[in-house]
């Protein structure tokens, strides 16, 4: 598309030419033909007749330097004159991409060939994109859509697929964990930087991202070795007061770290079950009768 541009630039290129030049001709030979009727009026006049004389010969001079004028621009606009490769659109339509590519070229020199082969752009600014249609020379148009950033978007911003890394895992990893594994994708950051749990949680306050409630260190909830060590038991003794029923805890998806609510901590059941040294941490059941007594 853009080389049938540029054969239609030249071909333009050259009637432009022509057209100022058929123009120049003709006001030329306007001019003389004025200066010749001018120089025949005087040379009719009668030489005592100084009023009428002196107008008639103001008229011819007026004549003879608008020839003169014309005689000037002429060889400033003759297309014969004007140092011009004819052949110099075809030859960059036929090595466009060397002359776009070629390691010396400037930016200047590419705006120039954009500029010669494009008429005018039309942007329409639609809801979620900006659509550009390029009119170039040859009748052909392109359109060009750009993505339109949100308010806040810009060119460093995390990629989606690192946002949805975080999405899946921010249920059931630490931002630790999600950091580590982010890393060993070869996902950076939006600034080319590698992941820290500081910058995930940063990227999930942002983007309202939720992470494991465990993971919010704001005392409400906590992890399985963080509940062991306010009890001052084992991660072992947690996992079975977690199984039996003793102390709640949730998970956000099967095989998910447990979320224990702190205040269940100090619920009675746990302090029995934790108290109860050396015994099995069990549910007392009303209906079954012991095999040892507590005596």
């Amino acid at each position: 598309m853009a080389i049938e541009a540029a054969f239609e630039a030249e071909r333009m290129h050259r009637e432009q030419q022509e057209d100022q030049q058929r123009i120049l001709d003709m006001e030329m030979q306007q001019a003389r033909y004025e200066a010749s009727l001018a120089e025949r009026r005087y040379a009719a006049c009668d030489p005592d007749n100084r009023l009428i004389a002196a107008q008639l010969e103001k008229n011819w001079e007026a004549a003879l330097r608008r020839v003169r004028d014309l005689e000037t621009r002429q060889p400033a606009e003759r297309p014969s004159d004007v140092k011009v490769d004819p052949s110099a659109f075809t030859n960059l339509a036929d090595n466009l991409s060397a002359a776009w590519n070629a390691p010396g070229v400037t930016m200047r020199a590419r705006q120039q060939l954009l500029r010669t082969l494009i008429i005018e752009i039309v942007v329409d600014d639609d809801a979620r994109d900006v659509v550009l249609t390029i009119h170039w020379r040859g009748g052909q148009h392109s359109e060009l859509r750009v993505h339109k950033p949100r308010t806040g978007e810009h060119g460093c911003a995390t990629t989606e697929d690192a946002l949805a890394v975080m999405r899946s895992m921010a249920g059931r990893w630490s931002d630790e964990h999600i950091a580590a594994s982010l890393n060993r994708m070869g996902l950076p950051t939006g600034q080319g930087k590698t992941w820290t749990a500081h910058r995930v949680a940063s990227v999930r306050r942002v983007r309202g991202i939720h992470a494991y409630r465990s993971a919010e260190k704001d005392g409400e909830w906590l992890t399985m070795t963080e509940a062991a060590k306010a009890l001052g038991v084992t991660n072992h003794a947690i996992r079975r007061l977690i199984k039996v029923g003793v102390l709640p805890a949730v998970q956000v998806v099967p095989g998910a770290p447990h979320q224990i609510r702190a205040g269940d901590l100090a619920s009675e059941p746990v302090k029995t079950a934790v108290a109860r040294k050396g015994r099995p941490c069990r549910v007392v059941d009303a209906d079954t009768l012991p095999m040892f007594t507590d005596t």
